[in-house]
């Protein structure tokens, strides 16, 4: 499902080598109060720009990434002025996607994710550039073949219009294999300290009643690349363990979560929750003690729907992300698809 939910890019951007830069566009139509057109740019999971068809600005969401101005005075207003133009392209999408798909009114979101992953240590790198519609997968570029995948009929005439155009492919294989890597390299260079840092959860046991499963929360860690399990006598279990996705907080970190049901008629003194940090070498191991478990029925609520609410809080980014990237320049990250391209064929009649 095509879903550009941010745990989801959290997650394209797992060891302390493994670096990950992702563009997202969304444009939406339906939603009142919201903008038309938002972009978000990330590195490693982190957001490090934004713009929206309100504002209507690039603005660097990191400290760090003001230094490009340093090599390049004017990126935020090259930013602003190609993100504005797009703005309008994926705007004019959605109404030639509402009539490939027989729709007139409704709430509608047409979006696309791109980007690469670069391992620091192998070298090794993929790309990545897919678009959808209304939560649904549009079409996808394989870096593979070098040609484009169509999973729904209405994509169709998309694809071939693409394929035909072999200057596009021959481009996207280019940006993917070699452009969008040297960006992630100068993004790491400006903020090695703060992405390659390491900082340790905090743990707490929540249950929300007596007879409900026990969550083991481990939140505020980073990097994302992080395993969290439960274990019987010193040996990890898996019957009645059910872990949750990683999640970012607010603040750049990151939380995850692991759920076990147990029988009140059991030794809970056996079980114990490990949570495992790439970069720390100490696993963080919290027993299992009915004194320290945090539920609904002490005065421990307003912990849990913090929790909720930071949930709430990344589903509803999740739904505004995205981004726009700029065209080919000697200073600034070159669009694998030319805006004329894009206004032109995108979403071809």
């Amino acid at each position: 499902m095509f879903v550009f939910l941010i745990l989801l890019l959290m997650q394209l951007s797992a060891a302390t080598v493994h670096h990950s830069l992702q563009y997202i566009y969304t444009a939406s139509s339906g939603i009142k109060n919201f903008p038309e057109f938002v972009a978000v740019g990330l590195v490693d999971g982190n957001e490090v720009m934004y713009y929206d068809s309100n504002i209507r600005e690039a603005k660097p969401k990191q400290d760090w990434m003001k230094k490009v101005t340093e090599d390049d005075p004017q990126y935020w207003d090259f930013q602003t002025h190609e993100l504005s133009r797009t703005q309008k392209s994926f705007i004019d999408g959605i109404e030639v996607a509402k009539q490939r798909f027989n729709q007139t009114g409704g709430i509608h979101l047409f979006q696309r994710m791109y980007g690469c992953e670069w391992d620091e240590e192998t070298g090794e790198i993929k790309g990545f550039n897919q678009f959808g519609y209304d939560g649904e997968d549009f079409v996808a570029f394989d870096l593979k073949s070098g040609s484009w995948i169509a999973p729904t009929p209405e994509a169709v005439v998309t694809k071939h219009k693409w394929d035909n155009n072999k200057g596009l492919n021959a481009n996207q294989l280019n940006y993917y294999n070699q452009e969008c890597p040297e960006w992630i390299k100068k993004y790491v260079n400006y903020g090695r300290s703060f992405l390659m840092r390491t900082v340790p959860p905090s743990v707490s046991l929540l249950q929300k009643s007596s007879s409900s499963p026990v969550s083991c929360l481990a939140t505020g860690f980073y990097p994302n690349k992080a395993e969290i399990l439960w274990r019987k006598d010193g040996v990890e279990i898996h019957d009645g363990v059910e872990k949750r996705e990683i999640l970012s907080n607010n603040d750049g970190t990151f939380q995850t979560s692991a759920e076990l049901k147990l029988s009140t008629s059991e030794d809970w003194t056996k079980y114990d929750c490990v949570f495992q940090l790439s970069g720390f070498d100490k696993d963080l191991v919290t027993p299992l003690d009915k004194a320290n478990i945090k539920t609904n029925e002490g005065n421990s609520l307003v912990i849990i729907l913090t929790i909720v609410a930071v949930v709430v809080f990344i589903t509803c980014t999740a739904v505004i992300i995205i981004v726009l990237f700029k065209r080919k320049n000697a200073k600034r990250p070159p669009s694998p698809v030319e805006y004329a391209e894009v206004q032109e064929i995108m979403m071809p009649k």
